[in-house]
C-alpha cells in the first residue's frame, strides 16, 4: 500500500501513525512515495497512491476534481474541531504573566470591536498615532481576507495594516515580542508548531456568516462585514481503488487528534527537530488511551506487541 510524503509537519506524522498501525497491526506492506503535494495528489487520483494523509477539505482543485469524476474520497475528521485562523494578543495582555512580573495591559479586551480602545497599546513605530495589526506576508490568501477585515471592523484608519515579508518574519516579529513581554496585535492559524510555543489570546469576531465572508474574501468589495474565518476539515485523501467498506477504511475514518496535542507534536517535530518516525512511535507508546480506540482489540494487541 502506497502512502503520500506530505511536505509538511503534521501530515509526516499522520501518515507515519497510520502507516506504522497499518504493517504492525493489519501486516500491511507500506511504502512512503515522496513528492511535491501536486505530483503526488495527481498520483493519488490516478490510483497510484491509495492514502494521502492530510487534506485540507475543499482547498486542492486536483483532489476536488479527482472527487468529481468518482476517483477519491475523503475520509474521516482527522483534527477535533477543524482548523482555526484569528486574530491574537500574548496572554499576558489581558491576563498579566506575574511569574515575569507584568501586569495585565489590556483586562477587557476579549473582541476585535475592543480594538479602537488599544491602539496606542499596539503603537506603531513609524506611525506612533496608529496602532500595528502584523498581517500576513504579501500574496497569502489571509493577507486579502485581513485587509477587508480591518475595513470591515472599522479599524482601517486607526490601525497600519503591516506585512512581515515571509512567513518567518511574522514568526519573528511575534516571538520576539513575546520574548520581551511586549503588547503585539498579529493574525495566525493552527494546527501549526508555533502555537504550541507560547500562550496566545484569540480574539473573538462576529460569527461565521456565510453572506459576509463572501465580502471578505473578495478584495474588490468596497463593504465588507465582519466575519470569523471558518474551520476546515482536515481528511485523509483515499483513492477509490480501495474498497470504502473494508477494515482500512474503518481506522482512517476514526483517527483524530485534539488541536492543543497537533501543535505539540508540530513544535517537536519542526522545533525540537526530532524525526518523525520517533514522534510517531512515542506517540503509540504514550497515548495508547487515544489510538486504540481506532482499531479493534485484536489489531491494537499487535501494535502493542511491536512496541516492546
Amino acid at each position: 500500500m502506497k502512502l503520500a510524503g506530505i511536505t509538511w509537519e503534521s501530515g509526516q506524522f499522520t501518515t507515519e501513525v497510520v502507516r506504522y498501525i497499518l504493517e504492525k497491526g493489519y501486516g500491511c506492506k507500506t511504502e512512503v512515495v515522496p513528492g511535491s503535494t501536486a505530483v503526488t495528489e495527481t498520483a493519488l487520483v490516478a490510483g497510484d497512491i491509495q492514502i494521502w494523509g492530510e487534506q485540507w477539505e475543499g482547498v486542492s482543485a486536483i483532489v476536488n476534481k479527482g472527487i468529481a469524476e468518482g476517483k477519491v474520497r475523503l475520509v474521516g475528521d482527522i483534527l477535533d474541531g477543524g482548523t482555526v485562523e484569528g486574530w491574537y494578543v500574548p496572554a499576558y495582555v489581558v491576563k498579566g504573566d506575574p511569574k515575569r512580573n507584568i501586569k495585565p495591559m489590556a483586562p477587557d479586551l476579549k473582541s476585535v470591536t475592543d480594538l479602537i480602545k488599544y491602539k496606542s497599546l499596539f503603537k506603531d513605530d513609524e506611525r506612533p498615532n496608529m496602532g500595528r495589526f502584523y498581517n500576513c506576508p504579501v500574496g497569502w490568501a489571509c493577507e486579502k481576507t485581513n485587509n477587508q477585515k480591518l475595513v470591515a471592523y472599522g479599524l482601517d484608519k486607526d490601525f497600519v495594516n503591516f506585512k512581515p515579508g515571509n512567513g518567518a518574519g511574522l514568526d519573528a516579529a511575534i516571538a520576539g515580542a513575546y520574548e520581551k513581554g511586549q503588547p503585539i496585535l498579529f493574525y495566525y492559524w493552527a494546527p501549526t508548531g508555533f502555537m504550541a510555543r507560547y500562550d496566545f489570546v484569540r480574539l473573538e469576531e462576529p460569527k461565521y456568516n456565510e453572506a459576509c465572508y463572501k465580502t471578505l474574501i473578495d478584495e474588490k468589495n468596497p463593504k465588507p462585514c465582519g466575519s470569523a474565518t471558518p474551520s476546515t476539515n482536515l481528511r485523509f485523501g483515499v483513492s477509490n481503488t480501495l474498497p470504502a467498506n473494508d477494515a482500512i477504511n474503518a481506522l482512517l475514518t476514526k483517527v483524530q487528534f485534539p488541536l492543543a496535542f497537533f501543535n505539540k507534536v508540530i513544535s517537536e517535530i519542526s522545533d525540537a527537530k526530532k524525526p518523525v518516525a520517533q514522534v510517531a512511535r512515542e506517540f503509540l507508546v504514550e497515548q495508547q488511551a487515544m489510538w486504540t480506540k481506532w482499531v479493534p482489540a485484536d489489531v491494537a494487541a499487535k501494535v502493542q506487541a511491536s512496541l516492546k
